[in-house]
């Protein structure tokens, strides 16, 4: 059983890259931060290339200098401290002598160190050559030595001048910042931009031997070892640039990278790679692990735990650098996916405030103490009724639209439905100005339609509005009305418009049922006596109408175009999209909504059972495991799937974690329907198509999905996207800082179908695909 659940487990959901995402500070799209005055630009905002430092910088500059505030600050400082002499410091600083501010650049070693350290000769990729960055100082050579000679040009020939020092920290000091310089100056200014780069420590090993004099973690000269037996560890565009570099020098090299395939390396490397590989000037060796290094070898452990000892002289540690998020920290940035002792308390508060929510809104543990002892919401119309103005008659009148909403607010859902709505309203706005795309803009629309009118107007407003009115009290009307909205007083009654206390006659509530699929909602179906039509439409919905659309369009056709989970996830959500956490270990989680879609089966055969046979008892054990009553309609069975299920995982911890772990995690973790749809996209002919030329593996993709894929892993290698987990939600797309994705259909093969005709890349909608 065990080997079967891991076979089912790599079918849907492990086979798939799950690679990480590297911790960042968090900077906005205007370089901006946290603490107000201080920028970030380079490398550091999530895309490591040359070009796109050089345009960072400049256009921060612009931002700062076209900024009223700035000339309100103290007058003893300077207008801006740049730290950082690379592309992007050098290029704000050009920027800044442009616009006659006052500035100063620091740098802790030399300016451009980073390229001073490429090896000699190496290649620069200046993608994309179609790019012209903002600002002056531009870029043209594609050689190491070429390239450093025209940007010393430049920065000389504007007279920008570097200061050496190394920065500590930033702080805050009233409407200034000041920076803490080593060993103990400081420099007041009104803005302070970070250009350091990703110069934080080198990665390293933690093996025995890695401090031996013969290992080095950056390549100067490849010359220096021609003959020599070199190990180059890492699965880069580093690694795989020395390792090319040092084979055509004439060293005797052996590549060791510990993933099963180079994911993150331009397909230029690769292919250069693989070229020397069949020509035998060089070895590699995937899925390895140095376990030691010794003085004349190395150890190798395979994927099989065995052992491999090498002949060895030297070996470089290509495995990147760590950002340098301590610096951050001593700055008070926040770093992307960290939560401070007060931000846990936040979420902490936060979701104790959701728990009383959903407690109140489900008539839930905390009712006979204390939410029913409260006159609100129950006495909604005569508060109504106490404004004046003819609004006692229209309340009286449950057949006017005032008096049917008077009555509608009798209910607790009303209030949270509209909260919700309102919510997806609200930041629906604010995600169509971070992400004003053809695409993003019709698929809020449709979310915001879809939760404003059948989830909301429809229960509550309109068919409650049609019964008062006699629509549903005779005829074709009443047998519609009967056959999914089934009265709770006898129709006399009803059509005498004698109405209970609490709210409606009819359970106009089942209609978030026409939108609302099984087993996302459950309770048209699990209910005492067979609701035939809800039966018919729930099976309609789940096994046929969405396996159809899925097969066309994927998961993502209802998750981000249609539910009301959805909508709150891709709008509210959209700002913390980033904190998702990635990996194998977060992907095995993903089955926890097996287990809630087993649960949801389960109860519905238990469900079927206790229909066919009504006297065994059945039907007490079934409401005890639904929504946690006895036969006296106790609460006493938290562990059940209203309270579980619903509350807990979709309510409370789906929308508490909203701000922590992104606004899908109830979507990608915990949804039964996403579950069972996850199943259906392993069939769908739905993809990301890249194209892979313009890839340049700066994971942006991956890091901005929230539902966890490692995007980038497909995109670098001109593979179709087609993990069941996607939903449409396009930011990857949308974010591309080089247009390489777009959404279409592939054959099983994967070769290309058809692309879609809705823009979802502002890259490619510039250039008038």
């Amino acid at each position: 059983m065990i080997a079967l659940l891991r076979r089912y487990t790599h079918w849907l959901h492990t086979r798939w890259p799950a690679g990480g995402v590297e911790p960042l500070p968090e900077v906005r799209e205007d370089g901006s931060t946290a603490v107000p005055g201080l920028y970030v630009a380079g490398d550091l905002t999530g895309i490591p290339l040359l070009k796109f430092s050089l345009d960072s910088g400049a256009r921060v500059v612009r931002t700062i200098a076209a900024d009223p505030a700035l000339s309100s600050g103290p007058g003893d400082a300077l207008d801006l401290v740049i730290l950082g002499a690379g592309c992007a410091g050098m290029a704000a600083a050009v920027e800044a002598k442009a616009k006659g501010l006052s500035f100063r650049v620091y740098e802790a070693a030399e300016p451009f160190f980073t390229i001073v350290n490429f090896p000699k000769a190496k290649p620069i990729y200046t993608y994309p050559r179609g790019m012209t960055p903002a600002g002056s100082l531009q870029v043209r050579a594609e050689i190491k030595e070429a390239l450093l000679e025209e940007l010393r040009a430049q920065v000389a020939a504007a007279g920008i001048e570097v200061a050496i020092g190394r920065a500590e920290r930033v702080e805050r000091v009233g409407a200034a910042l000041l920076v803490h310089l080593s060993p103990g100056a400081t420099v007041r200014a009104r803005r302070v931009l970070i250009a350091i780069g990703r110069s934080g420590d080198f990665r390293t090993l933690g093996v025995a031997g890695e401090e031996l004099p013969k290992v080095y973690n950056r390549l100067h000269d490849p010359n220096d070892f021609r003959g020599r037996k070199v190990l180059v560890v890492g699965g880069g565009d580093s690694a795989l640039e020395a390792a090319i570099a040092l084979a055509t020098s004439g060293a005797s090299v052996t590549l060791s990278y510990r993933g099963p395939e180079f994911a993150r390396a331009k397909p230029e490397n690769q292919g250069t790679l693989r070229a020397l590989e069949a020509s035998g000037a060089l070895q590699v060796e995937l899925g390895t692990r140095v376990t030691r290094i010794d003085q004349d070898s190395v150890t190798l452990e395979h994927a099989d735990q065995q052992r491999t000892t090498l002949p060895n002289e030297v070996v470089f540690t290509l495995i990147g650098r760590e950002a340098p998020l301590a610096f951050f920290r001593r700055s008070r940035v926040p770093i992307a996916g960290e939560t401070s002792a007060f931000g846990w308390a936040a979420i902490a508060v936060f979701v104790a405030a959701l728990a009383l929510m959903y407690d109140w809104k489900s008539n839930g543990f905390l009712d006979a103490a204390l939410w029913s002892k409260a006159s609100w919401p129950a006495d909604a119309p005569a508060r109504i009724a106490s404004l004046g103005h003819g609004w006692a008659e229209q309340v009286a009148d449950r057949s006017t639209l005032v008096g049917t909403i008077a009555v509608s607010m009798k209910s607790r859902s009303f209030y949270y439905t509209l909260l919700y709505t309102a919510l997806i309203a609200g930041f629906g706005i604010q995600r169509l100005r971070r992400r004003d795309t053809p695409y993003v803009r019709l698929q809020t629309l449709s979310l915001f339609l879809v939760q404003a009118i059948p989830l909301f107007l429809l229960p509550e407003v309109i068919l409650p509005w049609l019964g008062y009115r006699g629509v549903f009290s005779q005829g074709a009307g009443k047998a519609f009305a009967d056959a999914l909205f089934e009265s709770y007083i006898p129709a006399a009654d009803y059509a005498a418009r004698h109405w209970p206390d609490w709210g409606h006659p009819r359970a106009y509530w089942r209609a978030y049922g026409f939108i609302l699929a099984w087993p996302l909602n459950v309770y048209n179906i699990f209910t005492e006596q067979p609701l035939w039509w809800w039966i018919a439409i729930g099976f309609v919905q789940t096994f046929v109408l969405l396996p159809l659309a899925i097969l066309r369009w994927g998961k993502g056709v209802y998750c981000g175009w249609i539910c009301s989970c959805g909508a709150l996830a891709e709008t509210m959500g959209d700002a913390h999209r980033h904190k998702m956490p990635h990996g194998p270990g977060w992907n095995r989680v993903n089955m926890l909504g097996q287990l809630f879609l087993a649960f949801a089966f389960a109860l519905l055969g238990l469900r079927i059972a206790a229909w066919l046979l009504p006297d065994s008892g059945l039907g007490n054990a079934f409401t005890l495991l639904l929504e946690g009553k006895n036969t006296e309609h106790q609460l006493v069975n938290p562990i059940s799937y209203k309270w579980f299920v619903d509350v807990l995982f979709a309510g409370v911890l789906g929308v508490g974690f909203y701000f922590k772990y992104s606004g899908r995690v109830w979507c990608r973790f915990a949804c039964p329907l996403a579950a069972l749809m996850h199943i259906y996209a392993r069939f769908s002919r739905f993809a990301i198509i890249p194209e892979k030329k313009k890839c340049i593996s700066c994971n942006v993709c991956t890091t901005v999905c929230h539902q966890g894929i490692d995007v980038m892993s497909f995109a670098n290698k001109g593979l179709p996207m087609q993990d069941p987990e996607c939903v449409r939600c396009s930011a990857c797309v949308q974010s591309c800082p080089t247009g390489v994705l777009q959404f279409g259909r592939v054959n099983r093969d994967g070769g290309l179908i058809s692309v879609d005709s809705l823009v979802a890349s502002p890259v490619r909608a510039r250039e008038g695909h």
